[in-house]
């Protein structure tokens, strides 16, 4: 009974929310109409059309959600024709020719007679336009609906909260008709009344099309609604951590099923967790935004471990190489990964959380509950806090200390302010900026001579076959050649498939490195390729500014796959 009342309250605050305002000329169009021809089937159309796509919505997933989008699109065509019939009586007769049934229909309110339909009609394409104006309230409605399924008890709790906005519109409908009746005695200008409803409802239609309900008017602060909702909430349910916490929940637990195998680990399922606060690290070994965030994670599953906290590093592959699970294995033990790794070289597991992205952190709570995310480096003392709170909800006692991290290598955070140049792929699917005369020639051994790079260009020299993924060099003596801007160069390297190392040496402009060689080169720039994994090669000393780095093989056989920066 809390809930349904909470939720036409919160139907109700929705009239103030400033993505509701751009809809406020659809209601008051109809004001001067009877109110059962009128305001009664706008309000009618519009909380039915709500509670159907918001129950959609919360039953069927992200498909519904992409429906109510062309939802949106149809109700902005129908309500543009609308506001069209309402400024030119002449042109409403001709754009309701094609539109037949429908558009004769719409055509017939700008004139003196309308019944149920054509205004049922309009509340219909007024509620598509409404339905995603939401706050705290409707929030944990869709989330019980996502979490237990469809029920009557959900229905209904979109139909009070449906009802509760109706209620707030039909006031302004009310106020709005006495308002036009005012104007309508006293000045004796109905029709330019009307047109001036017309651009109002074109020009709530151009706000709405162009995104600016949802981004000017939601800096209104005064006009936000969040603040009033969560309020309610903590009035009625003081006692409901979850429901005053800022970590909404975002989805349950998927399922780890279609991991091909597990290291450090057993398998582990989303059931056996239950009771524990997991995170989910997608990651890779040889990108470089993964290995950056390791000494973070390595930290929080060490000092967390006892106090109910679960790291999952789920190992996606972008190369063939790290589909190798020897190579992943290797990899655990050179970057000190102890924490379960689940192998998801089928990208199973990706699928299953909707990932798009390396690295990606999935923060779940002990009811099994997704509560936060981060994509991309950096955020760690937010997601530390976020780790600390949801094992504070589970019950453990939990330090508000930050771990303190001094990476070395390539775990060092990159000095962002200097990385100009981008990720750049040898391979020709991905491959970009490359100015070798005559081009990449695919599939094929191919001589090449690297030009005269510019910045964030890249050539070949030698006998080189470029492929989808990766350039393998056929002869001694080749080279690759990148004029960059960072402070760090890397390159993801392999031997031949024989495992046989390939030597190389760089230089920075035509010299050795220096003190700016990396973690796998010495102040000479000469190093081995020995695994198929990611190679830094400069790590530069001094003020960061534009260099040719150059890097020859001297043996046959080395795999070049990526350039990537820090």
């Amino acid at each position: 009974m809390i809930l349904f009342l909470l939720a036409y309250l919160g139907g109700v605050l929705t009239i103030v929310s400033p993505c509701v305002l751009p809809v406020l000329p659809f209601v008051f169009a109809r004001a001067e109409r009877p109110f059962t021809q009128g305001a009664l089937p706008v309000l009618v159309g519009m909380a039915v059309t709500f509670a159907l796509v918001a129950s959609l919505a919360a039953v069927a997933g992200g498909w519904a959600v992409e429906a109510n989008q062309y939802g949106r699109i149809l109700a902005l065509v129908l309500l543009a024709l609308f506001g069209l019939t309402l400024i030119s009586t002449r042109l409403a007769d001709y754009l309701s020719r094609p539109l037949v049934a429908v558009g004769a229909r719409l055509s017939e309110s700008a004139g003196s007679e309308a019944g149920f339909a054509p205004s049922f009609l309009i509340g219909i394409a007024t509620g598509l336009l409404w339905a995603p104006c939401a706050g705290p309230v409707l929030g944990i409605i869709l989330t019980g609906a996502a979490l237990h399924g469809a029920s009557i008890g959900t229905t209904l709790a979109l139909l009070a909260y449906a009802a509760g906005a109706a209620t707030s519109l039909a006031l302004a409908l009310l106020i709005g008709g006495r308002v036009l009746a005012a104007m309508k005695r006293s000045l004796g200008v109905g029709e330019w009344v009307r047109r001036g409803l017309g651009v109002a409802v074109l020009a709530a239609v151009l706000v709405i099309a162009f995104g600016l309900d949802t981004g000017f008017l939601t800096n209104l602060s005064a006009a936000n609604t969040a603040s009033l909702e969560q309020g309610l909430l903590d009035r009625f349910q003081p006692g409901d951590d979850r429901a005053s916490s800022d970590l909404a929940v975002e989805g349950t637990f998927p399922s780890l099923s279609g991991a091909l195998t597990w290291l450090n680990s057993p398998p582990l399922t989303a059931e056996v967790l239950k009771g524990k606060v997991v995170l989910i690290d997608f990651w890779t070994y040889s990108c470089i935004n993964c290995l950056r965030t390791i000494p973070y994670i390595r930290a929080w599953a060490e000092k967390y471990k006892d106090q109910g906290l679960v790291v999952i590093g789920v190992h996606t592959p972008e190369f063939a190489f790290e589909k190798n699970v020897d190579n992943v294995r290797t990899a655990n033990a050179q970057l000190g990964v102890h924490y379960p790794v689940a192998i998801d070289s089928n990208y199973t597991v990706w699928r299953a959380f909707k990932n798009q992205y390396w690295p990606a952190f999935y923060f779940i709570d002990a009811q099994g509950n997704i509560r936060h995310h981060v994509f991309g480096e950096g955020e760690y003392g937010e997601s530390e806090r976020v780790i600390q709170k949801l094992l504070a909800e589970a019950g453990n006692k939990v330090s508000s200390d930050l771990v303190s991290i001094e990476a070395t290598g390539v775990e060092v955070a990159p000095d962002d302010g200097n990385v100009n140049s981008p990720e750049t792929y040898i391979g020709y699917r991905e491959a970009e900026n490359f100015v070798s005369p005559g081009g990449v020639v695919a599939d094929a051994a191919h001589g090449y001579t690297a030009g005269e790079p510019r910045l964030n260009e890249w050539g070949l020299a030698g006998d080189w076959t470029v492929g989808s993924e990766h350039g393998t060099l056929g002869q001694p003596d080749g080279s690759i050649v990148y004029r960059f801007h960072a402070r760090d160069l890397h390159l993801v390297l392999g031997p031949p498939p024989s495992g046989e190392p390939v030597r190389f040496r760089v230089t920075i402009d035509g010299a050795p490195p220096g003190d700016s060689h990396g973690t796998d080169t010495d102040a000479q720039g000469e190093g081995a390729v020995t695994q198929q994994r990611l190679y830094q090669l400069v790590r530069q000393s001094g003020a960061v500014s534009d260099h040719t780095f150059e890097i020859k093989f001297f043996d046959p056989g080395v795999q070049a796959f990526v350039f990537t920066f820090g």
